[in-house]
């Protein structure tokens, strides 16, 4: 899956280039970076730690350039995270078309793929080569300016996100089991909220593949496969003598896939979640619970009809087809721009294979992306996405320092400056140099930003509850409404008169003569 990558300085190289996503990390699904490019002088290939923390002159986010080779993709993005970088680009070694960088499948110590946050891309080599050379010249030429944009990385076709998980019943297969089980516990909330409220449609998938006529009599295909070697999956041991069949896998796969079916004909497809997730605790492979007496236990609880699962799964010793299974390989071939799926977990959205962990916050932005924007349900517009833009110098946006009110928010898209409603108060203005009080109740807001004053126990207001924007000096005053003078001594000294009996006892005095009353 691509991204764009427009150089915005310096002039002469400015335009638009390709880089496919990497595997790892997290995307900006739906927003944008803009960066400055710097080439370390030394460790080029990000293999080992950065001495020191990489800074731009500008003070603009470091996006950091390295070299292809000598190490995981993954172990260069770590590398470059802890030494202080945005986000990287890995520059390819050869002429060839783009290809995804993927995480370690082995290695000694893979513990900060979790905790790797930054993007990453590969670029082809002649871009890199061009971005090489200009960073080398930054100090004469000025910093290499360019600018991620995943904006475009996800369709947004309509106002319903559709996506799809491939995953795995087993929970024996080691740090991609963990990690499935993980994100189904920690996902389900945010996927049932969009599946309720039909903003999204979701869809679990299993990978099953067939083994040869010739096969289906030995060992391997009978152990691992049902319906007479058409659907099989891994031994979870990888040892035909002991512990749990692949066949056993292959049934539970099925048995899910029903659960989603008949919860979906029932007009519940968001307990698929609260299956998946109670199956994993409660009838683990780990503590040797993994069996169909468990399931049905977990599908009665759910208050599904287990009848009608039991229908959809089928007799998985027949010599035939299975109806469920069928459709799940026909839909692991490729289609349009996505590839096969071959690989646990992949997730799929609006038809594009998400890039980056398997984290809950992170594929909700990505899901999220999936919007037209100004579509979004409210659950993307929550805490766990916001990008902490409005800490640092308040986004850019205005905000009002007597209050506290700022027109600066935080979205997954990243910050917007739109001017506020505030305790019902709206506030209208460009949002980023003034925003204004207005309508009802805008008087309760220090004064719907007009001018104020209090003498004694009285406070008077250039602001009028009756008027629904604008300033207006209040009898007794002269001026623009964001500053009033009192307009003689006699207002000045009726406006300072604390009661009404006091300025009616002002008024009737017979001494009273006008210009005789001393402020």
């Amino acid at each position: 899956e691509k991204s764009s990558v427009r150089v915005l300085a310096p002039e002469h190289i400015r335009g638009h280039h390709d880089a496919a996503i990497g595997n790892f990390g997290v995307p900006d699904y739906g927003g944008t970076l803009t960066g400055v490019v710097l080439y370390p002088a030394k460790k080029a290939t990000g293999c080992a730690e950065f001495p020191a923390k990489f800074k731009s002159k500008s003070g603009r986010p470091v996006v950091l350039l390295l070299d292809r080779g000598e190490c995981y993709f993954a172990l260069k993005s770590w590398n470059a995270q802890q030494a202080g970088a945005a986000a990287v680009l890995i520059a390819d070694t050869v002429d060839e078309q783009l290809l995804t960088m993927d995480t370690p499948e082995a290695s000694p110590d893979t513990r900060y793929l979790d905790k790797l946050n930054i993007p990453s891309a590969l670029v082809n080599r002649a871009f890199g080569e061009s971005l090489k050379r200009m960073a080398e010249k930054a100090d004469a030429e000025g910093e290499v300016v360019v600018k991620l944009d995943w904006r475009e990385s996800m369709p947004h076709p309509d106002e319903r996100v559709e996506y799809e998980l491939w995953t795995n019943s087993n929970d024996e297969c080691g740090p991609r089991c963990d990690e499935q089980a993980a994100f189904v516990k920690s996902f389900r909330g945010h996927a049932q909220i969009l599946e309720r409220g039909g903003y999204a449609r979701f869809t679990p998938h299993y990978i099953t593949w067939y083994c040869p006529e010739a096969f289906r009599l030995t060992r391997q295909c009978q152990s691992q496969c049902i319906n007479h070697g058409r659907y099989c999956a891994p031994d979870p041991e990888e040892d035909f003598g002991e512990g749990y069949e692949g066949k056993q896998v292959v049934v539970e796969n099925l048995r899910q896939l029903c659960v989603h079916r008949v919860a979906n004909e029932s007009g519940r497809p968001w307990a698929w979640w609260d299956f998946a997730m109670d199956y994993k605790l409660r009838c683990s492979m780990k503590e040797k619970k993994y069996s169909k007496a468990c399931a049905e236990e977990v599908v009665a609880s759910l208050g599904l009809p287990l009848e009608k699962v039991l229908a959809c799964m089928g007799d998985p010793d027949a010599d035939a087809d299975n109806a469920v299974l069928s459709k799940e390989q026909e839909d692991q071939i490729g289609r349009g721009s996505r590839g096969d799926v071959t690989i646990l977990p992949t997730l799929v959205i609006n038809d594009v294979q998400y890039r980056g962990k398997l984290e809950r916050t992170a594929v909700l932005k990505a899901v999220c992306a999936g919007f037209k924007e100004g579509t979004e349900p409210q659950v993307c517009l929550s805490h766990d996405m916001e990008t902490n833009e409005c800490l640092h110098r308040n986004g850019g946006c205005w905000r009002d320092e007597a209050t506290n009110v700022t027109a600066c928010r935080d979205t997954y898209r990243g910050r917007v400056c739109e001017c506020p409603v505030v305790n019902g108060v709206r506030y209208d203005g460009d949002g980023y140099t003034h925003c204004k009080a207005v309508g009802p109740g805008r008087c309760a807001l220090n004064h719907g930003g007009c001018w104020s004053e209090t003498k004694g126990e009285r406070t008077f207001s250039a602001c009028s509850d009756t008027a629904l924007s604008g300033c207006r000096c209040p009898a007794g005053f002269q001026g623009d409404g964001h500053k009033c003078e009192g307009k003689s001594s006699l207002h000045r000294f009726l406006a300072e008169t604390d009661t009404r009996h006091d300025r009616e006892r002002v008024l009737t005095e017979p001494s009273f003569r006008p210009g005789r009353v001393q402020g």
